[in-house]
């Protein structure tokens, strides 16, 4: 079942002779518990393509269906509840807040969204990611991996349907990238969440169950992981 849909997505910036086609009528189909690795030289298009999945900005033409909703439909205010609701997201920058520590961190966005945290489902959370004895500290008394894993976490803690992570091992070494992302693949497998993950490293893209490669705003090929 296709929990995220995207048709004819078009973004295009400039205008006239300046104008850039970031995306060039993009078809795409992710079906609900799917690990997919989208991936493509600087200047393809991923990038783009996951902010249009996750909201973040607005296409020229085109939509993103997630969960039966056209996002692009929403107002404003209306999408950034959803997205806030609906989809996790890591970034290569590990987004944390540097007075927070590691529990705070991570029950953060449930919190703004005016809610109380289910305890038990973050603790269970912090274990699976190794973080259990983490819970006290800062951000910089970790290390780049233990801060990704806790970015790892505050997406999953909301229980959001879709993870879409941005180059999530982007700031890390190959060694521990591999770890931070089989860590991932287990916990969205472990809550039957869907991962939509960008990258530039055919070794990490062959983790997913389906690799897609952009070019141009297009997409080139699609081909099964390992």
């Amino acid at each position: 079942m296709n929990i995220l849909e995207a048709k004819q997505l078009i973004k295009i910036y400039g205008s006239g002779e300046n104008s850039v086609h970031a995306l060039d009528g993009v078809d795409l189909s992710v079906n609900k518990g799917e690990f997919v690795a989208i991936v493509g030289t600087s200047g393809s298009g991923k990038s783009t393509l996951l902010h249009m999945l996750g909201g973040l900005d607005r296409p020229t033409s085109g939509e993103v269906i997630i969960d039966g909703i056209p996002i692009f439909g929403l107002k404003d205010d209306e999408l950034t509840i959803f997205r806030r609701r609906k989809i996790g997201f890591v970034f290569q920058a590990f987004n944390l807040v540097p007075v927070l520590n590691v529990y705070e961190n991570v029950i953060l966005p449930i919190e703004l969204d005016g809610e109380k945290p289910d305890k038990a489902f973050v603790e269970e959370i912090l274990d699976t990611l190794m973080l259990s004895n983490k819970k006290e500290a800062l951000p910089n008394q970790l290390s780049g991996g233990q801060q990704q894993r806790v970015a790892i976490a505050r997406a999953l803690a909301s229980r959001p349907a879709i993870i879409l992570a941005d180059e999530p091992t982007g700031n890390l070494d190959s060694k521990t990238g591999q770890d931070v992302l089989s860590l991932l693949k287990v916990s969205a497998a472990k809550y039957s969440q869907t991962l939509v993950m960008i990258t530039h490293n055919e070794e990490i893209a062959q983790l997913a169950d389906r690799i897609i490669r952009i070019e141009d705003g297009r997409i080139a090929s699609m081909t099964e992981g390992r």
